[in-house]
């Protein structure tokens, strides 16, 4: 059996961020059975071997537990990708003692970090299959590839199927629901992945505007789905994105605004939130969630 240990860096509630999953229509996550447990199948970056992770959280670490053969330190660096705890959370706080509406989020949802995609190249698989359909259909598309494609692990006897690796999905001819050149564009994203142009670090290293003009060069890949992969796939804590509508819309509410204000305003407001400006805009698309319900509608 082979285990990991990750010590948070500020406030982390793991059960803050299975909550979160559920909610998250392109995880179509189901908690798992095993209370305080939250289960994961990826492939790992760069080997994009198929592996099976079980975390859960004590008082003072968070413990991973590796199902699969893979590097330890590997798995273990891109579990804390995922739920967020590779950055620093300790000033986090101090951004709600500054901006007294964040306050209030921070307090509806403690300890919640934004749950990324396993790594960019998923995010962008996520959003060509996402693109010009509504979310929900998107994520059946997206879990039937998974289940039909991708390998399959078991987790304390639960049988996960994880989103196929690069290579896999480079191979598929068709797929029942992808239209147009979606099929054409995924295997982009994957040559991409393959040839390490997707990797999370190298994005993550890169200034944002680069990064974006990078992601757009991919086919099918626009302003939306380049921010979304940088933000939710590569974990760009300290980015605020300029084409969430949903943000735009939960942050005029927020902020009492009558109508939605120029974009040039709002990034002014999230100047304040620095440097988790990535981390506050979670934070208000959960509440505007919860709120309206509205995931269902079309994807953005």
């Amino acid at each position: 059996m082979t285990k990991f240990r990750i010590t948070p860096k500020g406030p982390f509630s793991l059960e803050a961020g299975t909550r979160f999953l559920e909610g998250f229509a392109p995880a179509l996550y189901e908690r798992s059975q095993a209370p305080g447990h939250l289960h994961l199948a990826f492939p790992v970056e760069g080997t994009w071997d198929t592996v099976g992770v079980c975390v859960r959280q004590t008082d003072k670490a968070v413990i991973g537990e590796l199902f699969g053969d893979a590097d330890r330190k590997t798995v273990r660096r891109q579990v804390a990708r995922i739920l967020s705890l590779d950055v620093d959370g300790s000033g986090f706080a101090a951004v709600g003692r500054r901006d007294p509406v964040v306050g209030r989020l921070q307090r509806s949802y403690p300890g919640l970090r934004p749950v990324l995609f396993s790594s960019p190249y998923e995010a962008a698989a996520w959003t060509i299959i996402g693109h010009r359909i509504r979310i929900l259909q998107a994520a059946g598309i997206k879990q039937r590839i998974a289940e039909q494609l991708g390998e399959g692990v078991d987790v304390h006897r639960e049988r996960l199927h994880a989103f196929p690796a690069p290579q896999r999905l480079a191979s598929m001819l068709s797929f029942r629901g992808l239209f147009g050149r979606k099929v054409e564009q995924l295997h982009e994203v994957a040559r991409a992945a393959l040839e390490g142009r997707l990797d999370g670090d190298r994005l993550r290293s890169r200034p944002h505007e680069e990064a974006l003009a990078e992601l757009k060069s991919l086919p099918g890949i626009g302003d939306f789905s380049a921010e979304l992969i940088l933000v939710r796939g590569a974990g760009e804590a300290d980015h605020f994105p300029h084409t969430e509508g949903r943000l735009q819309s939960a942050m005029s509410d927020a902020y009492g605004f009558d109508a939605i204000p120029p974009i040039e305003k709002l990034a002014e407001i999230a100047e304040k939130w620095r440097p988790y400006r990535s981390w506050v805009g979670v934070l208000f698309r959960t509440e505007l969630e919860d709120q309206t319900h509205r995931i269902s509608g079309p994807n953005e």
